[in-house]
């Protein structure tokens, strides 16, 4: 079950809706969030039926885990220590036999020339992003940075449905004191307004704007030859480029709204990352809580103070292959992650420099990097995306593509033409237009907003029967 689908909107929200507030007005406050921590398993049991046993044990182990890493004191280092490692191992464990048993199956025999046969595990949704939270929760049971929750609570943090599959990845602590606080039980009419706002909103992004374009786009990437012509190479790229940001910022969107219709405030993950002026800047924009999630627990673990550039530059090298292998089992997401590692490195160089390029060469040069990085991420191989860049070098293709434009004239427009203007369009809306941060911000709830999320809503509904599965629901 996915938010853009009639089962959701007009069967399993409005359900969950009625009957966790039902309870609640009648102060069941307990039965409520019992309720709503059902009705989250039951979204994420019918994603992934198969691991949804395998889900349950995790997540009640890691309550274990971390119960007892919270009553043990802090002379027993020793005992908290092998506990904190058994439980991030087992939950490292459970997501390497997941999503990474054929990679490493498919490199022991290419380097010892054995031929074990692959177990195409499928991958369980959301396994990537629910484990995150789970090993943070570890982490600062450890440290001492958390109280003692209930089960329910704990459990909600988890499972909670809007951000459970593809995020945003959220912390404890801003999360469980939500659902404890007695005012957050209530109806309040203003955050459902606002929340079905960005609920409309993300669903525009994902099914007007990021559906057409990735699938235009796969076609593409699925047919990678030696010999590509320079303006497909770039318009597809481009194109895969935007439908990502709009797919991921779309679930985004619908995932805050949806916390914001139930009192509970979801962090920002997307902050228009396309404006950025170099990449130290675009990671402070992108998958916010992803970066969140990594400083907080990859780089801090790594940096040390010091020769404080070069441990600088080495944790962030770090921290970028863990992203790159985190995204996909494959070498070309490695490469991506050490990439986009460099690129940060050369920016925060720059700016221990004191250097600073010129908005005019700074913008264009950071989002070059950002397509040029995503070739790498969206390709099969490194053979299909080396033909991708030799593509975008095609100079001698140029003649014959615009001729072949020329020649085709309305056949062209008819068959490219209404996603050259969607490309268009998330290319404005990218550059120039606020984002679901500003526009919610600036929410007054008048007849104007009502109108537009109401014509956008009815507008996707008409175009649910089509609807593209969320790109990261493969991470």
């Amino acid at each position: 079950m996915i938010f853009s689908t009639y089962q959701f909107i007009f069967l399993f929200l409005p359900i969950t809706f009625f009957v966790y507030f039902f309870f609640n007005h009648f102060k069941y406050y307990s039965i409520a969030k019992i309720w709503l921590a059902v009705a989250s398993l039951y979204f994420y049991g019918q994603g992934s039926p198969d691991f949804f046993v395998f889900f349950l044990a995790s997540v009640t182990g890691n309550y274990l885990v971390g119960s007892c890493l919270g009553h043990l004191d802090g002379e027993q280092k020793a005992q908290r220590k092998l506990l904190l490692f058994i439980g991030v191992m087992a939950n490292v464990a459970l997501l390497g036999y997941y999503k990474y048993t054929d990679f490493f199956i498919e490199n022991f025999n290419a380097l010892t020339g054995t031929d074990f046969a692959l177990k195409h595990i499928a991958l369980p949704i959301g396994i990537s992003f629910f484990t995150f939270q789970l090993i943070a929760f570890l982490v600062d049971a450890y440290r001492g940075e958390t109280k003692q929750y209930d089960f329910i609570n704990y459990l909600l943090f988890i499972t909670f449905f809007p951000q459970l599959i593809v995020g945003p990845i959220i912390h404890h602590g801003e999360v469980v004191p939500q659902f404890e606080n007695e005012k957050n039980l209530k109806l309040n009419y203003d955050n459902i307004a606002k929340g079905l706002f960005l609920f409309a909103i993300g669903c525009g992004k994902k099914i007007m704007l990021a559906d057409p374009l990735t699938t235009n786009a796969q076609d593409f990437f699925a047919n990678i030859t030696d010999q590509l012509p320079l303006i497909e190479s770039w318009y597809h790229s481009i194109e895969y480029t935007i439908s990502y940001y709009f797919d991921l910022s779309g679930y985004a969107d619908m995932a805050i709204g949806l916390g914001l219709m139930f009192n509970i405030i979801i962090p920002q993950n997307f902050d228009s990352p396309y404006k950025a002026r170099n990449f130290q800047d675009y990671w402070r924009r992108w998958h916010i809580t992803l970066s969140r999630f990594l400083s907080a627990y990859i780089f801090r673990s790594v940096y040390r103070k010091g020769n404080r550039w070069r441990n600088y530059y080495i944790a962030t090298m770090v921290t970028f292959f863990v992203s790159g292998f985190w995204h996909g089992a494959g070498w070309t997401f490695i490469a991506w992650g050490i990439v986009n590692g460099v690129f940060v490195c050369i920016a925060a160089w720059m700016k221990r420099k004191n250097l600073k390029l010129p908005g005019v060469l700074a913008y264009p040069m950071t989002m070059l990097g950002v397509v040029l990085a995503r070739v790498l991420f969206v390709s099969e191989s490194f053979g299909d995306a080396w033909n991708v860049y030799k593509g975008m070098l095609n100079f001698n293709s140029l003649g014959s593509s615009l001729y072949e434009i020329l020649r085709q004239g309305w056949g062209f427009l008819k068959n490219n033409g209404t996603t050259s203007l969607v490309l268009l369009a998330g290319l404005i809306i990218c550059w120039f237009l606020p984002n679901s941060r500003e526009m919610t911000e600036r929410f007054k709830g008048g007849w104007k907003s009502v109108v537009f999320a109401g014509v956008l809503l009815v507008i996707c509904i008409m175009q649910m029967n089509q609807v593209v599965q969320f790109l990261y629901f493969q991470f």
